[in-house]
């Protein structure tokens, strides 16, 4: 099998939940389990930190995977989904699992997973956990893909565990509630493992200090310890100030990104960070300070708050719940001088009558659809929209939206492209 077959046959053969929906998640960790008994436990050979949330998850591993290669620990990534490739999934300092690797370990594996039947993530997992036990990595961040308690990546003891913040998202396998969803995403918590709640909220807090006292694990609320202000955007980039309550001290930081919604993750990384110091693990202010700062290149992150283009701005983000685009939009209306233009397009389950009254009703807008079987339909979401007075018209295709917007903006104009994950994947140039 090359690589191109194997891809096919693992899209083909296993269940993915971007692709399905709710029908691919197997709500229990058998799967995982037997497949890495099989595998000799790999999640055992190699020390990890473990981030679950409902937004900033995906950031937050980035920067912390950033700071530790800095520190100079060869350190993997495992994060979900992929936007473009395949083996952005799995990372080692940076560098992307190979192609070689993804093939033998398919081949391996093929008959396991014909009588397994495993879904596609669970294989993933295990495949991550694999080739970060061969690669012999000093420490993984390993990113929860959906909830934490019956998550596959759920079979890890961590180092310390991250939960950057708890919002509505996937209410129906989750809960109607935040406390039911703290209570899945706090499933992560381990016996005597730390623990690091990235935003403390009054309907959670309670939920995260009774799972921690149940399990004797260390707590901590990391906006307890950081503070972060946005100074300006600068020529080196997004001027930022961290203020350290505990020692009264403050530093300050130029973000690559002038995303406004990662200053929310920082604190939880900032926190994680101090307790893997506190456990020996030699991470200077200075690996902290450049992990941070430059954790999109050097880990290869994309879709957050990515600019696309100046003169006019092109701005991409995978945001796609209520909590993150309201960040989102918050955001543009400051940063916009001249006209708004959004281009989006959402999955069929996403409860829009939550979401299209956050986006400004001057803007232009344009309707699209991913190719997924998921995608909603584009010109329902137009119908949609109108209902909230909100006009626009449809072009199915991500970039030839794109293609006719920038044909018409002006220099000082804004065009944001977002409302899901696949819609931003099919940009041609991100």
């Amino acid at each position: 099998m090359e690589y191109g077959e194997v891809i096919r046959y693992l899209y083909d053969m296993l269940p993915m939940y971007q692709r399905i929906g709710n029908s691919a998640i197997k709500k229990d960790l058998k799967n995982t389990r037997k497949l890495c008994k099989v595998l000799g436990h790999p999640q055992d050979k190699f020390k990890s930190v473990h981030v679950a949330g409902t937004n900033g998850k995906g950031s937050s591993s980035h920067m912390l995977a950033s700071i530790l290669a800095r520190a100079g620990y060869k350190t993997g990534l495992y994060t979900s989904p992929h936007l473009k490739h395949f083996n952005e999934r799995i990372k080692v300092n940076g560098q992307p699992v190979t192609e070689k690797y993804i093939v033998e370990f398919v081949k391996s594996v093929k008959p396991l997973i014909e009588r397994i039947k495993p879904s596609f993530f669970e294989l993933t997992v295990a495949m991550a956990f694999d080739y970060f036990a061969r690669e012999k990595v000093d420490i993984a961040v390993i990113e929860v893909g959906l909830g934490g308690r019956l998550d596959s990546t759920n079979i890890i003891i961590p180092e310390v565990s991250l939960i950057t913040n708890i919002s509505y998202d996937h209410q129906e396998m989750l809960g109607e509630t935040l406390e039911k969803i703290a209570a899945e995403k706090g499933g992560i918590i381990k016996k005597k493992v730390p623990v690091v709640i990235g935003e403390k909220e009054k309907a959670t807090s309670s939920v995260f200090t009774t799972l921690a006292r149940k399990r004797k694990s260390p707590l901590v609320f990391a906006s307890d310890e950081f503070k972060i202000e946005s100074i300006g955007i600068r020529d080196k980039g997004h001027e930022i100030k961290i203020n350290d309550l505990e020692y009264e001290v403050s530093h300050t930081y130029y973000l690559e990104t002038p995303g406004l919604t990662q200053l929310k993750n920082i604190p939880g990384v900032l926190s994680v960070a101090n307790i893997l110091r506190n456990k020996r693990y030699n991470i200077s202010l200075e690996d902290v300070k450049y992990g941070i700062e430059h954790y999109q290149k050097s880990t290869g992150l994309k879709g957050r708050w990515q600019i696309l283009n100046v003169k006019p701005w092109v701005i991409a983000d995978i945001a796609h719940n209520q909590a993150g685009l309201e960040n989102i939009t918050r955001q543009l209306m400051d940063l916009r001088k001249g006209k708004l233009y959004c281009i989006l397009g959402f999955m069929k389950e996403k409860d829009i009558a939550q979401i299209l009254p956050l986006f400004p009703k001057d803007a232009e807008y344009v309707f699209c659809q991913a190719r997924v079987p998921r995608a909603m339909d584009a010109k329902w979401l137009a119908l949609q929209a109108a209902l909230y007075l909100i006009d626009g018209h449809v072009v199915p295709d991500v970039n030839t939206a794109l293609k006719e917007l920038m044909e018409k903006a002006g220099d000082e104009d804004v065009i944001f492209v977002g409302g899901s994950t696949f819609v931003v994947a099919e940009l041609e140039n991100l």
